[in-house]
């Protein structure tokens, strides 16, 4: 009878873990983003004005400090966009790529983002996903000590004829936008302990 109860245990701790394991991956992600880019054209211009491409970022956009969304701006987006996504990674993390923000359902008429974009899951920007933190909207560069990481800030226009639903993981967002993608752009921020 005993044997019994410890299997059922050991078939929850098993189902728990694995469940665990199954949600780590579909926050952070075990493929490249890269590999729902494509063969699309790198054809947006993106930037900020308060740092530039392979430049650190400043301090009070990072976990550091206020914890802000930096602004930025864009320009070049193709025709025959139906909204634009924003989504902020580090490639160099320890385990894997770590997402520090997702924003999306961007309508295709702006052409930038103010400092600040409040952590909300609706906001008057767009749809704000799931990031690596397990919270909603932005989470700055938040390093270990060592090595300098670099923060891919990449802009993707989407040819995706509907809206996409609230609070998605930036794995679901990639999966929904497959194929999707019509253009991209990349600004590359520095931060290090």
């Amino acid at each position: 009878m005993h044997w019994v109860k410890a299997l059922v245990i050991g078939v929850v701790i098993g189902a728990v873990i694995a469940g665990a394991v199954a949600y780590w991956f579909s926050i952070n992600g075990s493929r490249s983003v890269n590999e729902f880019i494509g063969s699309v054209p790198n054809n947006i211009k993106i930037s900020s004005p308060e740092f530039s491409n392979n430049t650190y970022i400043p301090r009070k956009y990072t976990c550091d400090g206020l914890d802000l969304s930096p602004p930025l701006n864009w320009s070049t987006v193709p025709s025959g966009t139906k909204s634009l996504a924003i989504l902020v990674y580090d490639p160099d993390a320890p385990h894997g790529i770590f997402y520090h923000w997702l924003i999306y359902n961007i309508r295709p008429s702006l052409n930038g983002l103010p400092a600040g974009v409040p952590n909300e899951i609706v906001t008057p920007y767009g749809k704000q996903g799931i990031n690596s933190f397990r919270r909603i909207g932005y989470g700055g560069p938040c390093p270990p000590n060592g090595e300098v990481h670099h923060y891919i800030f990449l802009i993707l226009a989407i040819n995706y004829p509907q809206e996409l639903e609230s609070g998605l993981t930036p794995q679901e967002f990639l999966n929904a936008v497959r194929g999707h993608i019509i253009g991209y752009g990349l600004l590359v921020g520095l931060y290090g302990r």
